[in-house]
Protein backbone atom coordinates (compact mmCIF):
# COMPACT_ATOMS: atom_id res chain seq x y z
CA UNK A 1 0.00 0.00 0.00
CA UNK A 2 2.96 2.12 0.77
CA UNK A 3 4.45 1.74 -2.20
CA UNK A 4 1.50 2.67 -4.54
CA UNK A 5 0.75 5.75 -2.26
CA UNK A 6 4.35 6.90 -3.32
CA UNK A 7 3.78 6.22 -6.96
CA UNK A 8 0.69 8.27 -7.34
CA UNK A 9 3.28 10.78 -7.08
CA UNK A 10 5.06 9.85 -9.73
CA UNK A 11 2.25 8.85 -12.11
CA UNK A 12 -1.36 10.34 -11.45
CA UNK A 13 -2.19 13.64 -13.87
CA UNK A 14 -0.72 16.45 -12.51
CA UNK A 15 -4.21 17.95 -13.05
CA UNK A 16 -6.31 15.13 -11.24
CA UNK A 17 -3.31 15.04 -8.49
CA UNK A 18 -2.83 18.54 -7.86
CA UNK A 19 -6.36 19.08 -7.66
CA UNK A 20 -6.61 16.12 -5.37
CA UNK A 21 -3.54 17.59 -2.83
CA UNK A 22 -4.00 21.04 -3.23
CA UNK A 23 -7.61 21.67 -2.39
CA UNK A 24 -7.26 19.75 0.75
CA UNK A 25 -4.56 22.29 1.88
CA UNK A 26 -6.34 24.99 0.40
CA UNK A 27 -9.11 24.29 2.58
CA UNK A 28 -7.24 23.81 5.74
CA UNK A 29 -5.47 26.74 5.18
CA UNK A 30 -9.10 28.68 4.40
CA UNK A 31 -10.19 27.22 7.95
CA UNK A 32 -6.58 27.71 9.51
CA UNK A 33 -7.75 31.66 8.24
CA UNK A 34 -10.74 31.45 10.22
CA UNK A 35 -9.15 30.36 13.57
CA UNK A 36 -8.11 34.24 13.19
CA UNK A 37 -10.55 36.17 11.40
CA UNK A 38 -13.29 34.53 13.37
CA UNK A 39 -11.83 35.41 16.76
CA UNK A 40 -11.31 39.16 15.06
CA UNK A 41 -15.01 39.37 13.80
CA UNK A 42 -16.46 38.66 17.52
CA UNK A 43 -14.09 40.70 18.92
CA UNK A 44 -14.58 43.63 16.60
CA UNK A 45 -18.22 43.45 16.86
CA UNK A 46 -18.25 43.33 21.39
CA UNK A 47 -20.56 46.65 21.86
CA UNK A 48 -18.73 49.35 23.35
CA UNK A 49 -15.03 48.29 22.93
CA UNK A 50 -14.97 46.73 20.32
CA UNK A 51 -12.86 48.75 18.34
CA UNK A 52 -10.01 49.21 21.10
CA UNK A 53 -10.63 45.61 21.79
CA UNK A 54 -9.62 44.68 18.07
CA UNK A 55 -6.76 46.73 17.54
CA UNK A 56 -5.82 45.02 20.85
CA UNK A 57 -5.84 42.08 19.53
CA UNK A 58 -4.12 42.84 16.27
CA UNK A 59 -1.05 43.87 18.36
CA UNK A 60 -0.47 40.15 18.76
CA UNK A 61 -0.37 39.33 15.96
CA UNK A 62 3.51 39.42 15.32
CA UNK A 63 3.96 37.30 18.62
CA UNK A 64 1.46 34.88 17.29
CA UNK A 65 3.13 35.15 13.78
CA UNK A 66 6.51 34.32 15.15
CA UNK A 67 4.83 31.34 17.11
CA UNK A 68 3.43 29.60 13.50
CA UNK A 69 7.04 31.18 11.75
CA UNK A 70 9.08 28.03 14.02
CA UNK A 71 6.73 25.38 13.33
CA UNK A 72 7.49 26.78 9.96
CA UNK A 73 11.19 26.35 10.41
CA UNK A 74 10.92 22.45 11.18
CA UNK A 75 8.11 21.70 9.46
CA UNK A 76 8.30 22.99 6.01
CA UNK A 77 11.77 22.49 5.99
CA UNK A 78 11.54 18.87 7.38
CA UNK A 79 8.55 17.77 4.95
CA UNK A 80 10.12 19.17 1.30
CA UNK A 81 13.46 16.97 2.45
CA UNK A 82 11.30 14.02 3.42
CA UNK A 83 9.52 14.22 0.05
CA UNK A 84 12.68 14.32 -1.79
CA UNK A 85 13.79 11.22 0.41
CA UNK A 86 10.67 9.26 -0.61
CA UNK A 87 11.08 9.97 -4.11
CA UNK A 88 14.40 8.81 -4.04
CA UNK A 89 13.34 5.37 -2.06
CA UNK A 90 14.76 6.12 1.02
CA UNK A 91 11.76 6.03 3.49
CA UNK A 92 13.91 5.49 6.59
CA UNK A 93 15.96 8.55 6.19
CA UNK A 94 12.47 10.34 6.10
CA UNK A 95 11.81 8.75 9.37
CA UNK A 96 14.69 10.26 10.88
CA UNK A 97 13.62 13.34 9.07
CA UNK A 98 9.82 12.87 10.55
CA UNK A 99 11.62 12.12 14.35
CA UNK A 100 14.24 14.58 14.43
CA UNK A 101 12.47 17.55 13.59
CA UNK A 102 9.95 16.43 16.28
CA UNK A 103 11.69 16.49 18.87
CA UNK A 104 13.00 19.58 18.08
CA UNK A 105 9.61 21.22 17.48
CA UNK A 106 8.98 20.08 21.06
CA UNK A 107 12.02 21.83 22.75
CA UNK A 108 11.29 25.29 20.46
CA UNK A 109 7.74 25.15 21.97
CA UNK A 110 9.01 25.30 25.93
CA UNK A 111 11.51 27.68 24.97
CA UNK A 112 9.07 30.14 23.46
CA UNK A 113 6.20 29.54 26.03
CA UNK A 114 8.90 30.81 29.22
CA UNK A 115 9.96 33.87 27.02
CA UNK A 116 6.79 35.29 25.97
CA UNK A 117 5.78 34.40 29.08
CA UNK A 118 8.02 36.45 30.83
CA UNK A 119 7.93 39.52 28.74
CA UNK A 120 4.72 39.46 27.64
CA UNK A 121 3.61 43.63 28.04
CA UNK A 122 6.90 45.06 27.72
CA UNK A 123 6.85 43.58 23.33
CA UNK A 124 3.42 44.36 23.20
CA UNK A 125 3.88 48.37 24.37
CA UNK A 126 7.24 48.07 21.68
CA UNK A 127 4.37 46.53 19.07
CA UNK A 128 2.18 49.45 18.96
CA UNK A 129 0.25 49.17 21.61
CA UNK A 130 -0.87 51.94 24.23
CA UNK A 131 -3.19 52.66 27.16
CA UNK A 132 -6.18 51.93 25.38
CA UNK A 133 -5.63 48.89 24.02
CA UNK A 134 -2.56 47.26 25.87
CA UNK A 135 -4.74 45.55 28.36
CA UNK A 136 -6.86 43.67 25.87
CA UNK A 137 -3.47 42.59 24.31
CA UNK A 138 -2.17 41.47 27.29
CA UNK A 139 -5.06 39.27 28.14
CA UNK A 140 -5.26 37.63 25.01
CA UNK A 141 -1.79 37.19 24.31
CA UNK A 142 -1.20 35.41 28.18
CA UNK A 143 -3.67 32.88 27.26
CA UNK A 144 -2.47 32.44 24.08
CA UNK A 145 1.21 31.47 24.89
CA UNK A 146 0.00 28.44 26.69
CA UNK A 147 -0.84 26.71 23.95
CA UNK A 148 2.45 27.14 22.07
CA UNK A 149 3.03 23.34 22.20
CA UNK A 150 0.01 22.78 20.32
CA UNK A 151 0.90 25.10 18.01
CA UNK A 152 4.36 23.34 17.11
CA UNK A 153 2.80 19.58 16.62
CA UNK A 154 -0.43 20.50 15.05
CA UNK A 155 1.16 23.11 12.42
CA UNK A 156 4.98 21.80 12.28
CA UNK A 157 3.61 18.01 12.27
CA UNK A 158 1.03 18.53 9.71
CA UNK A 159 3.83 19.53 7.09
CA UNK A 160 4.79 15.76 6.82
CA UNK A 161 1.39 14.55 6.39
CA UNK A 162 0.92 16.73 3.63
CA UNK A 163 4.30 15.67 2.42
CA UNK A 164 3.19 11.98 2.33
CA UNK A 165 0.27 12.85 -0.06
CA UNK A 166 -2.09 12.40 2.65
CA UNK A 167 -3.34 15.95 1.99
CA UNK A 168 -6.86 14.96 3.26
CA UNK A 169 -5.78 14.04 6.82
CA UNK A 170 -3.91 17.44 6.26
CA UNK A 171 -6.97 19.54 5.78
CA UNK A 172 -8.64 17.42 9.36
CA UNK A 173 -5.86 18.90 11.05
CA UNK A 174 -6.98 22.52 10.33
CA UNK A 175 -10.97 21.94 10.31
CA UNK A 176 -11.62 19.66 13.52
CA UNK A 177 -9.46 22.43 15.16
CA UNK A 178 -11.07 25.67 13.44
CA UNK A 179 -14.53 23.70 13.75
CA UNK A 180 -14.16 23.58 17.77
CA UNK A 181 -12.95 27.26 17.89
CA UNK A 182 -15.66 28.78 15.87
CA UNK A 183 -18.24 27.22 17.87
CA UNK A 184 -16.12 28.28 21.19
CA UNK A 185 -15.91 31.96 20.34
CA UNK A 186 -19.44 33.08 20.73
CA UNK A 187 -20.08 30.72 23.84
CA UNK A 188 -17.19 32.27 25.74
CA UNK A 189 -16.48 36.01 24.16
CA UNK A 190 -20.55 37.07 24.16
CA UNK A 191 -22.00 33.82 26.19
CA UNK A 192 -20.05 34.14 29.33
CA UNK A 193 -18.88 37.35 28.39
CA UNK A 194 -15.35 36.56 29.11
CA UNK A 195 -14.21 39.14 25.55
CA UNK A 196 -11.11 38.73 24.25
CA UNK A 197 -9.97 36.02 27.04
CA UNK A 198 -12.89 33.87 25.49
CA UNK A 199 -11.44 33.85 22.10
CA UNK A 200 -7.87 33.31 23.58
CA UNK A 201 -9.32 30.35 25.20
CA UNK A 202 -11.04 28.96 22.46
CA UNK A 203 -8.34 28.95 20.13
CA UNK A 204 -6.20 27.28 22.60
CA UNK A 205 -8.25 24.22 22.66
CA UNK A 206 -9.02 23.98 19.40
CA UNK A 207 -5.17 23.69 18.84
CA UNK A 208 -4.64 21.05 21.49
CA UNK A 209 -7.52 18.62 19.64
CA UNK A 210 -5.44 19.28 16.19
CA UNK A 211 -2.50 18.40 18.11
CA UNK A 212 -3.99 15.50 19.24
CA UNK A 213 -5.29 14.34 15.87
CA UNK A 214 -1.68 14.68 14.46
CA UNK A 215 -0.27 12.55 16.81
CA UNK A 216 -2.95 10.02 16.23
CA UNK A 217 -2.54 9.99 12.36
CA UNK A 218 1.19 9.25 13.17
CA UNK A 219 0.48 6.17 14.88
CA UNK A 220 -2.24 4.76 12.46
CA UNK A 221 -2.43 2.62 9.47
CA UNK A 222 -3.15 5.61 7.46
CA UNK A 223 0.56 6.79 8.06
CA UNK A 224 3.96 6.05 5.38
CA UNK A 225 6.10 7.45 7.86
CA UNK A 226 6.52 6.94 11.51
CA UNK A 227 7.96 8.74 14.88
CA UNK A 228 10.55 5.77 15.89
CA UNK A 229 12.01 6.06 19.01
CA UNK A 230 15.44 4.84 17.77
CA UNK A 231 15.48 7.94 15.78
CA UNK A 232 14.15 10.30 18.88
CA UNK A 233 17.66 11.80 19.99
CA UNK A 234 18.45 15.14 17.82
CA UNK A 235 21.50 14.03 15.15
CA UNK A 236 22.73 17.74 13.98
CA UNK A 237 23.52 16.16 10.11
CA UNK A 238 19.76 15.15 9.89
CA UNK A 239 18.11 18.56 11.38
CA UNK A 240 20.43 20.84 10.09
CA UNK A 241 19.74 20.57 6.07
CA UNK A 242 15.98 20.56 7.47
CA UNK A 243 16.38 23.85 9.56
CA UNK A 244 18.32 25.33 6.48
CA UNK A 245 15.98 24.61 4.26
CA UNK A 246 13.10 25.70 6.33
CA UNK A 247 14.76 28.77 6.78
CA UNK A 248 13.07 30.53 3.90
CA UNK A 249 9.63 30.07 4.79
CA UNK A 250 10.37 30.80 8.65
CA UNK A 251 11.72 33.89 7.79
CA UNK A 252 8.31 34.50 5.48
CA UNK A 253 7.09 34.34 8.45
CA UNK A 254 8.64 35.85 11.36
CA UNK A 255 9.88 38.90 8.98
CA UNK A 256 6.15 39.32 8.88
CA UNK A 257 6.08 39.96 12.30
CA UNK A 258 8.76 42.36 12.36
CA UNK A 259 6.72 44.18 9.68
CA UNK A 260 3.63 44.10 11.73
CA UNK A 261 5.78 45.75 14.27
CA UNK A 262 6.92 48.21 11.97
CA UNK A 263 3.51 49.16 10.38
CA UNK A 264 2.05 49.36 13.79
CA UNK A 265 4.50 51.33 14.90
CA UNK A 266 4.71 53.62 11.65
CA UNK A 267 1.02 54.10 11.70
CA UNK A 268 0.25 54.38 15.09
CA UNK A 269 2.68 57.61 15.32
CA UNK A 270 1.10 59.43 12.00
CA UNK A 271 -2.76 57.91 12.18
CA UNK A 272 -3.13 57.37 15.65
CA UNK A 273 -5.51 53.93 17.13
CA UNK A 274 -7.36 54.53 13.77
CA UNK A 275 -4.59 54.10 11.35
CA UNK A 276 -3.79 50.85 13.32
CA UNK A 277 -7.01 49.07 13.79
CA UNK A 278 -7.38 49.77 10.00
CA UNK A 279 -4.27 47.97 9.28
CA UNK A 280 -5.43 45.35 11.73
CA UNK A 281 -8.24 44.38 9.01
CA UNK A 282 -6.08 44.55 6.28
CA UNK A 283 -3.89 42.27 7.43
CA UNK A 284 -6.81 39.94 8.04
CA UNK A 285 -8.23 40.66 4.47
CA UNK A 286 -4.27 39.68 3.38
CA UNK A 287 -4.86 36.68 5.14
CA UNK A 288 -7.78 35.37 2.45
CA UNK A 289 -5.34 36.21 -0.27
CA UNK A 290 -2.64 34.51 1.20
CA UNK A 291 -3.27 31.47 3.01
CA UNK A 292 -5.28 30.05 -0.21
CA UNK A 293 -2.19 30.69 -1.95
CA UNK A 294 0.37 29.32 0.67
CA UNK A 295 -2.26 25.74 0.31
CA UNK A 296 -1.89 25.25 -3.59
CA UNK A 297 2.08 25.64 -3.05
CA UNK A 298 1.84 22.82 -0.17
CA UNK A 299 -0.11 20.58 -2.27
CA UNK A 300 2.26 21.28 -5.50
CA UNK A 301 5.70 21.16 -2.90
CA UNK A 302 5.11 16.74 -2.48
CA UNK A 303 5.03 16.63 -6.17
CA UNK A 304 7.69 18.83 -7.42
CA UNK A 305 9.92 17.07 -4.56
CA UNK A 306 9.10 13.33 -5.15
CA UNK A 307 9.17 13.96 -9.28
CA UNK A 308 12.64 16.05 -8.62
CA UNK A 309 14.06 13.42 -6.63
CA UNK A 310 12.95 10.61 -9.23
CA UNK A 311 14.33 12.75 -11.88
CA UNK A 312 10.72 13.39 -13.75
CA UNK A 313 11.36 16.51 -15.79
CA UNK A 314 7.77 16.71 -17.71
CA UNK A 315 5.95 16.08 -14.61
CA UNK A 316 8.12 19.28 -13.11
CA UNK A 317 7.47 21.57 -15.79
CA UNK A 318 3.80 20.50 -15.52
CA UNK A 319 3.22 21.16 -11.88
CA UNK A 320 5.02 24.19 -12.22
CA UNK A 321 2.74 25.62 -14.59
CA UNK A 322 -0.23 24.63 -13.07
CA UNK A 323 0.38 25.86 -9.89
CA UNK A 324 1.73 28.99 -11.39
CA UNK A 325 -1.37 29.62 -13.66
CA UNK A 326 -3.92 28.65 -11.05
CA UNK A 327 -2.22 30.89 -8.54
CA UNK A 328 -2.05 34.12 -10.70
CA UNK A 329 -5.71 33.63 -11.76
CA UNK A 330 -6.84 33.21 -7.48
CA UNK A 331 -4.83 36.45 -7.15
CA UNK A 332 -5.97 38.64 -10.07
CA UNK A 333 -9.75 37.46 -8.67
CA UNK A 334 -9.02 38.88 -4.89
CA UNK A 335 -7.76 41.90 -6.30
CA UNK A 336 -10.31 42.82 -8.48
CA UNK A 337 -12.59 42.08 -5.23
CA UNK A 338 -10.91 44.74 -3.42
CA UNK A 339 -11.18 48.08 -5.56
CA UNK A 340 -14.97 47.02 -6.22
CA UNK A 341 -16.03 45.77 -2.49
CA UNK A 342 -14.18 47.08 -0.40
CA UNK A 343 -16.67 48.75 2.07
CA UNK A 344 -17.95 44.84 2.26
CA UNK A 345 -14.68 43.58 2.75
CA UNK A 346 -14.19 45.49 5.90
CA UNK A 347 -17.63 45.85 7.33
CA UNK A 348 -16.92 42.28 8.58
CA UNK A 349 -14.78 43.61 10.78
CA UNK A 350 -16.54 46.16 12.34
CA UNK A 351 -19.88 47.71 11.39
CA UNK A 352 -20.48 50.42 13.78
CA UNK A 353 -17.05 52.91 13.78
CA UNK A 354 -17.62 54.77 10.55
CA UNK A 355 -14.30 56.33 11.18
CA UNK A 356 -12.48 53.28 11.04
CA UNK A 357 -14.37 51.72 7.87
CA UNK A 358 -13.61 54.92 5.85
CA UNK A 359 -9.96 54.57 7.01
CA UNK A 360 -10.06 50.96 6.01
CA UNK A 361 -11.34 51.29 2.64
CA UNK A 362 -9.34 54.13 1.90
CA UNK A 363 -6.23 52.05 2.92
CA UNK A 364 -7.06 48.82 1.06
CA UNK A 365 -7.06 50.31 -2.33
CA UNK A 366 -3.38 51.71 -1.97
CA UNK A 367 -2.10 48.50 0.06
CA UNK A 368 -3.65 45.70 -2.62
CA UNK A 369 -3.04 48.07 -5.36
CA UNK A 370 -0.71 45.47 -7.71
CA UNK A 371 -2.22 42.47 -5.76
CA UNK A 372 -2.18 40.32 -8.96
CA UNK A 373 1.09 39.87 -8.55
CA UNK A 374 1.08 37.87 -5.31
CA UNK A 375 0.17 34.68 -6.98
CA UNK A 376 3.60 34.96 -8.77
CA UNK A 377 5.59 35.43 -5.89
CA UNK A 378 4.37 33.21 -3.71
CA UNK A 379 4.60 30.06 -6.43
CA UNK A 380 7.91 30.36 -7.63
CA UNK A 381 9.50 31.31 -3.98
CA UNK A 382 7.83 28.08 -2.83
CA UNK A 383 8.59 25.68 -5.51
CA UNK A 384 12.62 26.85 -4.49
CA UNK A 385 11.41 25.39 -1.42
CA UNK A 386 10.25 22.02 -3.04
CA UNK A 387 13.11 21.81 -5.03
CA UNK A 388 15.66 22.35 -1.70
CA UNK A 389 17.30 25.67 -3.19
CA UNK A 390 17.55 26.44 0.42
CA UNK A 391 20.00 29.88 -0.43
CA UNK A 392 17.67 31.20 -3.17
CA UNK A 393 14.84 30.51 -1.07
CA UNK A 394 15.99 32.44 1.78
CA UNK A 395 17.54 35.25 -0.26
CA UNK A 396 14.30 35.66 -1.95
CA UNK A 397 11.95 35.29 1.30
CA UNK A 398 14.04 38.09 2.85
CA UNK A 399 13.85 40.36 -0.20
CA UNK A 400 10.10 41.22 0.01
CA UNK A 401 9.95 42.16 3.66
CA UNK A 402 13.83 42.93 5.10
CA UNK A 403 15.05 44.65 1.74
CA UNK A 404 12.57 46.22 0.33
CA UNK A 405 9.58 46.78 2.37
CA UNK A 406 10.48 47.54 5.96
CA UNK A 407 12.47 50.26 4.99
CA UNK A 408 10.47 51.74 2.22
CA UNK A 409 7.46 51.86 5.62
CA UNK A 410 10.28 53.68 7.09
CA UNK A 411 11.43 55.72 3.89
CA UNK A 412 8.48 57.06 2.51
CA UNK A 413 7.17 59.46 4.75
CA UNK A 414 9.97 61.39 4.51
CA UNK A 415 8.81 62.28 0.85
CA UNK A 416 4.87 62.83 1.26
CA UNK A 417 3.01 64.70 3.14
CA UNK A 418 0.19 62.40 3.86
CA UNK A 419 2.85 60.55 6.15
CA UNK A 420 0.41 57.32 6.56
CA UNK A 421 -0.90 57.58 2.52
CA UNK A 422 2.86 56.69 2.32
CA UNK A 423 2.95 53.75 4.64
CA UNK A 424 0.55 51.99 2.92
CA UNK A 425 2.15 53.05 -0.52
CA UNK A 426 5.20 51.11 0.65
CA UNK A 427 3.46 47.40 0.01
CA UNK A 428 2.59 47.74 -3.94
CA UNK A 429 5.93 49.10 -4.05
CA UNK A 430 7.40 46.30 -2.56
CA UNK A 431 5.48 43.70 -4.19
CA UNK A 432 5.60 44.75 -7.66
CA UNK A 433 9.75 44.60 -7.05
CA UNK A 434 9.99 41.20 -5.41
CA UNK A 435 7.84 39.25 -7.54
CA UNK A 436 9.62 41.15 -10.58
CA UNK A 437 12.96 40.07 -9.14
CA UNK A 438 11.46 36.02 -7.95
CA UNK A 439 10.37 35.05 -11.51
CA UNK A 440 13.58 36.46 -12.61
CA UNK A 441 15.39 34.18 -10.80
CA UNK A 442 12.81 31.77 -11.20
CA UNK A 443 13.26 31.02 -14.82
CA UNK A 444 16.66 31.50 -14.88
CA UNK A 445 17.64 28.80 -12.56
CA UNK A 446 14.49 26.56 -13.19
CA UNK A 447 16.34 25.61 -16.13
CA UNK A 448 19.55 25.20 -14.86
CA UNK A 449 17.43 22.31 -12.28
CA UNK A 450 15.90 20.60 -15.51
CA UNK A 451 19.38 20.64 -17.20
CA UNK A 452 21.16 19.06 -14.44
CA UNK A 453 18.06 16.19 -13.85
CA UNK A 454 18.15 15.21 -17.28
CA UNK A 455 21.60 14.68 -17.17
CA UNK A 456 20.94 12.85 -13.48
CA UNK A 457 18.34 10.69 -15.00
CA UNK A 458 20.23 9.67 -17.86
CA UNK A 459 23.48 8.76 -15.82
CA UNK A 460 20.82 6.28 -13.39
CA UNK A 461 20.01 4.74 -16.62
CA UNK A 462 23.14 4.44 -17.69
CA UNK A 463 23.62 2.41 -14.14
CA UNK A 464 20.74 0.30 -14.80
CA UNK A 465 19.06 2.34 -11.67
Amino acid sequence: MEKQQQSELGTEPIGKLLFKLAVPCICAQLVNMLYNIVDRIFIGNIPNIGSDALTGVGVTFPVIMLISAFSALIGMGGGPRASIAMGEKRNDDAEKILTNCFVALIAIALVLTVFFSVFNEPLLLKFGANEDTIGYASDYLSIYVLGTVFVQISLGMNGFITAQGKAGYAMATVCIGAIINIILDPILILGFDMGVKGAAIATVCSQMISAIWVLVFFNSKHTILRLRKKYAKIQPKILMPCIALGLSPFVMQSTESLLSITFNVSLLKYGGKTAVGAMTIITSLSQILSLPLMGLSQGGQPILGYNYGACNTQRMKKIVKLTATTAITFSTLFWIATLTIPYQMASLFNSEDAALLEKTVWAMKIYFAVGFVFGVQNTFQQSFVALGEAKISLFLALLRKIILLIPLILILPNFFEDKVFAVFLAEPIADFLAASTTTTFFVIRFKQILKQTEQKRELRSKNGE
